[in-house]
């Protein structure tokens, strides 16, 4: 596959999987393990967590939220740098409204592989979006 063609897959595949993902952070806490490769690694506002399983007690520990996106980018990892397994980085900033708080800028960027038909999340790092004092 081109370097044009893995970019646009980037594109289609960032936009398909958040949306499944995001859906299910907000409505479907109880499937974010599926996501995530048995090893994954959430960084979120600093604190690791490694294991889908541990990534998924983690979800299941924060309040509700719901997500709106407002920008989103894709692009492919060079294959010597993942021994050609193909393998996106995907940026994402929006904002985060938890159970009844006040809506909050929030950034998050993604390594997802491809496990035969599936996308699995490498690496996940959340972070809240706070002024610069």
């Amino acid at each position: 596959m081109d370097e044009d063609a893995k970019v646009d897959q980037a594109c289609r595949t960032a936009e398909e999987f958040t949306k499944l993902y995001y859906e299910s952070v907000d409505k479907r806490r109880h499937l974010m393990s599926k996501y995530y490769l048995d090893t994954g690694i959430l960084s979120w506002n600093g604190n690791g967590t490694v294991g889908k399983d541990q990534i998924q007690k983690f979800y299941e520990q924060l309040p509700s939220t719901e997500h709106r996106l407002t920008s989103l980018d894709a692009q492919p990892v060079i294959d010597v740098a993942v021994s050609s397994q193909l393998t996106f980085v995907v940026q994402v900033s929006g904002f985060v409204k938890f159970q009844d708080k006040a809506q909050r800028p929030f950034q998050q960027n993604f390594v997802i592989t491809a496990e035969g038909d599936k996308w699995k999340i490498v690496s996940d790092c959340f972070r809240l979006q706070e002024p610069v004092a």
